[in-house]
């Protein structure tokens, strides 16, 4: 081989050992491939400065020095390898220490967050506690509350109460001293001045509301029967209503006249009225006929002064005896009458008008010689030589059935103003009582009234005029009453 060849060849060489160290050099990280490459020229640096030294002997020395430099390669690039392979290790134990330490970091990411989160559990539960403290602070409160608004309510009903009961005690108080200032000076609540009129001063304002109306007229049934039955001179007396409260002792409240039947009380059936005397002329009538007594109040003390119904209800004075006690039996202008059933009930005009007001009031005052006025809530005050007269004219209108009714009113009715009477009515015979009275007149000065008369009532009625009332049960045998009924339609004048 000639020199050229030679020289040619270790070029050659050269660039294949710098070949082969750029080839490793590439695949070591970036500082090992910075530090071997660097290396590099010094390696191709010694390996090229035997180009200016003499050939070696070709049989020998040639070959060992070609041996000895390749093997001196090989060393290196072993070197090298062995270097790169440790830089790998360590690479490798680098990147395996990395994970190490991220597995740990996140394991400890993850204790962490376990511990935060056990943490926040804990901070829930102790919110939890707070809360649930926080709720029965509120519910106690609201008890509290409560319990306060209870005790308050009942302090306030408590103070409501004694309000009304003090509020009831001044109404109960004012009453009284009502009831005191009202005393007329007579012992009686009633009447005051007020009360009475003059009866040559004033007009007619009876049957306004429609009852009482005479049923009689000119034409149709215009009869008439009467019965003598007395003024009560047997002074029969009871504070009893057979009709409104049956089977009540002092029932009404006040003192009834009675004439007709003896046998009336409160606890009379309709066999003892059947079998009761009568203080009648004609026996065959023993219907009971019952009003208020007519009182003057002039101090005296009756039988009744201390009594219920008399003067223990304020009912006081003496009782006056009618001097007439007129009963008759009339007819329908419009028509015949029919027979009244036996134990037919009627009561006329209401005791408590006063207070309940006029729609059943039937009173009827007035004075002998002055019948053409009448008056429903004055007494009248009639002059010398006239007498007081009380007017009730009864229902006359019967439902055909019922001899009495709940309100002991609504099976009978008054007739309208021409004489009819309404539907589902049918005419009877109108009872009319006409009482008359020797009753001294009042002495009135400087609106105070003494020596009154007045009609007797419930106390609360205070003796007003308008709650004069009257009461009749028939009792008429069958035969009596048919006689009655001939009388009335044909026109005659009986007894």
């Amino acid at each position: 081989m000639s020199p050229t060849n030679t020289k040619e060849n270790r070029k050659i060489l050269r660039r294949l050992i710098l070949a082969t160290a750029a080839v490793v050099v590439c695949s070591l990280p970036t500082g090992s491939a910075a530090a071997a490459a660097a290396e590099l020229p010094v390696a191709a640096q010694s390996y090229g400065s035997r180009s200016g030294d003499e050939p070696p002997d070709r049989s020998s020395r040639g070959n060992r020095g070609q041996s000895s430099d390749g093997q001196a390669g090989n060393e290196r690039a072993g070197d090298e390898r062995a270097g790169d392979e440790r830089a790998g290790d360590d690479q490798a134990g680098g990147e395996r220490a990395g994970d190490d330490q991220a597995g740990g970091e996140r394991a400890g990411g993850e204790r962490a967050g376990g511990e935060r989160a056990g943490g926040e559990q804990a901070g829930g539960e102790q919110a939890g506690d707070e809360q649930a403290g926080d709720e029965q602070a509120d519910n106690e409160q609201a008890r509290d509350e409560q319990a306060g608004d209870e005790q308050a309510d009942n302090e306030q009903a408590d103070n409501e109460q004694a309000d009304n009961e003090q509020a009831d005690n001044e109404q109960a108080d004012n009453e009284q001293a009502d009831n005191e200032q009202a005393d007329n000076g007579n012992e009686a609540a009633g009447p005051v001045a007020e009360d009475f009129v003059d009866i040559t001063t004033v007009e007619s304002n009876a049957a306004e509301n429609g009852n009482g109306l005479a049923a009689n007229g000119d034409s149709g049934s215009t009869g008439i029967f009467t019965t003598s039955c007395g003024t009560n001179a047997n002074n029969l007396f009871n504070t009893d209503n057979l009709i409104v409260a049956p089977g009540v002792e002092n029932g009404a409240h006040h003192t009834h006249d009675y004439v007709g039947n003896q046998g009336n009380d409160a606890f009379a059936s309709n066999d003892d009225l059947a079998g009761a005397d009568t203080s009648c002329q004609n026996q065959g009538d023993k219907s009971t006929y019952y009003w208020p007594v007519l009182r003057q109040q002039d101090g005296t003390d009756e039988f009744d002064a201390d009594q219920a119904g008399g003067g223990a209800e304020g009912n006081v004075g003496t009782i006056l005896e009618a001097t007439e006690a007129e009963i008759r039996f009339v007819g329908n202008k419009q028509s015949d009458v029919v027979a009244m059933p036996k134990f037919l009930r009627i009561i006329t005009g209401d005791a408590k008008a006063f207070t309940n007001g006029d729609a059943n009031a039937n009173a009827s005052w007035s004075c002998t010689g002055f019948e053409d006025t009448q008056l429903t809530d004055k007494y009248p005050i009639c002059p010398e030589g006239s007498q007081v007269v009380r007017t009730s004219n009864f229902q006359s209108c019967w439902d055909g059935e019922n001899i009495d009714s709940a309100n002991h009113r609504d099976h009978v009715d008054f007739v309208q103003e021409d004489g009819d009477c309404a539907d589902g009515f049918q005419a009877i015979p109108q009872l009319q009582i006409r009482l008359v009275y020797d009753a001294q007149p009042p002495t009135i000065e400087n609106g105070q009234v003494q020596n009154p008369f007045a009609v007797d009532g419930f106390p609360e009625e205070l003796h007003k005029p308008i709650t004069d009332h009257n009461d009749f049960i028939n009792v008429f045998d069958e035969e009596l009453m048919n006689q009655v009924v001939g009388c009335i339609n044909s026109g005659r004048q009986c007894r």
